[in-house]
């Protein structure tokens, strides 16, 4: 029995991952071991970093409201305390973005707290 090759297909799949790594530097580009290496190392921190990124805007949050707060004399921790007591249910994301956006209304949740 005759031995079959796949070129077509192995073509494709080496064509389809040089596609993905176009526009990177060096050997990356086009040398096909170093480009495949390159993408899968792209696709781990892809799939790393999706939540690392959720991670950071909780941080970012945090801060924002952190800085709002203490203009009012509270801090952080405080205000959180004192909102969950309260029973206001509001995000940090939505926290944060009123006290970037709009200080009025943040200043009334932070006195409805007070």
């Amino acid at each position: 029995m005759p031995r079959t090759k796949n070129a077509v297909a192995a073509r494709t799949k080496r064509k389809k991952i040089l596609k993905q790594v176009k526009g990177q530097f060096g050997r990356r580009k086009n040398v096909w071991t170093v480009a495949k290496n390159a993408y899968e190392k792209g696709q781990v921190y892809a799939y790393r970093d999706r939540r690392t990124k959720k991670r950071n805007f909780r941080s970012l949050w945090i801060q924002r409201i952190n800085a709002g707060v203490r203009e009012y004399g509270m801090s952080y921790s405080e205000f959180m305390g004192k909102l969950h007591a309260k029973n206001i249910d509001l995000s940090r994301k939505a926290l944060a973005d009123l006290a970037m956006n709009n200080p009025d209304a943040f200043k009334a949740i932070v006195d409805a707290v007070k």
